[in-house]
C-alpha cells in the first residue's frame, strides 16, 4: 500500500516541533528565523521540519524581496479532521449505547433493592 496525503498529514503532525510550528502559523505567516526562534535547534535543523510539512502540503512558502514567509494551508487539516471525525462519531454512538445499557443495569439494580427491602407476602 502506497503512503497517502493522509499518511504524510499524519506523519507530519507526530512531530512536537513540527505541531508548534503550525500553532504558531495559525496566527499568520511567518519567515524561517522568526519560525526558528523559539526552538533550541539549528537553522537547517528548522529546515528539515519546514519541508516535511511543506511535503505534506501543510504550509507552503511565498517569495516576498528577500524573505520567504511560511503559511499555513489548511486543507491537509481539513480532510485529516474529517477522517477523525468519523471515528469519533463511532465512539460517540458505541459510549451512547454504553450509558443507555448502565442506565439499564442501574434501574435494574434499584428495582432488586426495593423489591428486598419490601418482600410481598
Amino acid at each position: 500500500m502506497s503512503p497517502t496525503p493522509l499518511d504524510a498529514t499524519f506523519a507530519a503532525l507526530a512531530d512536537p516541533t513540527r505541531r508548534a510550528i503550525l500553532a504558531r502559523l495559525a496566527t499568520g505567516e511567518a519567515s524561517v528565523n522568526e519560525l526558528a526562534e523559539p526552538f533550541a535547534m539549528s537553522q537547517p535543523a528548522i529546515s528539515k521540519h519546514l519541508k516535511v510539512l511543506e511535503r505534506a502540503g501543510l504550509i507552503s512558502r511565498g517569495r516576498d524581496a528577500q524573505r520567504r514567509p511560511c503559511r499555513l494551508e489548511a486543507q491537509p487539516l481539513a480532510e485529516a479532521t474529517q477522517w477523525l471525525e468519523r471515528y469519533r462519531q463511532h465512539w460517540e454512538r458505541n459510549h451512547d449505547r454504553l450509558d443507555a445499557l448502565l442506565d439499564e443495569l442501574k434501574a435494574m439494580g434499584a428495582d432488586q433493592a426495593d423489591e428486598s427491602q419490601n418482600p410481598k407476602t
